[in-house]
């Protein structure tokens, strides 16, 4: 387990980075965005290469920093629902949830997505749109960011693993901040006893 654990470490310090990195995404995106409205307003030109480096920025986003999403814990869940459970119930859930949904969705979409992407690497594929750019780097965060999933999935599930069996003392690497609907479910549960209380 302690071999499983330093693997771990390592998938969580990559995606760590990559979703520093992906900060630096957002801002090219929105700067490009922003200077190619401008220049389109003021001076009539526009460019299909710029509108689509916009949406490969935006595509990578997503797709390369899905790990750093999961690694935080901040993907979607039922916080209604999981904020009532206990630390071990959540961690069964989400260990029979990575096994059973992520890691093989994960492992279809990299085996759909990558002969597409090496078919446009291969063949030059351009865009339709005139001036526009090379497909293959958007197609190949498809089963980039699906291989980034999959990693941290593996991640994921040896630390509630690590949790279950007692090598590791938390189920996640991060706890998550309390949404606004956890705090608010918390706050209705906490009016509702009292009141329950106050009629006895």
């Amino acid at each position: 387990m302690t071999a499983l654990l330093q693997l771990s470490r390592l998938i969580d310090r990559v995606n760590e980075l990559l979703g520093r990195a992906m900060s630096w995404f957002v801002l090219a995106a929105v700067l490009i965005s922003a200077g190619n409205a401008i220049i389109r307003k003021l001076f009539n030109i526009g460019s299909n290469a710029w509108l689509e480096v916009q949406w490969y920025l935006f595509a990578a986003v997503f797709m390369l920093g899905v790990g750093y999403v999961m690694l935080k814990n901040a993907h979607v869940r039922i916080d209604f629902i999981s904020s009532r459970l206990s630390k071990r119930t959540n961690a069964v859930i989400d260990a029979v949830g990575i096994v059973v949904f992520t890691i093989p969705l994960s492992i279809i979409m990299i085996k759909l997505g990558w002969p597409l992407a090496q078919q446009a690497l291969s063949t030059g594929e351009m865009s339709q749109n005139a001036g526009g750019l090379i497909r293959w780097p958007v197609l190949m965060l498809v089963p980039l960011g699906f291989a980034i999933l999959l990693a941290q999935a593996s991640s994921e599930l040896i630390k509630r693993v690590a949790f279950l069996t007692g090598h590791r003392s938390e189920p996640f690497s991060v706890e998550h901040e309390k949404s606004a609907e956890e705090l608010l479910a918390e706050e209705l549960a906490a009016e509702a006893e009292k009141h329950a209380l106050a009629s006895k």
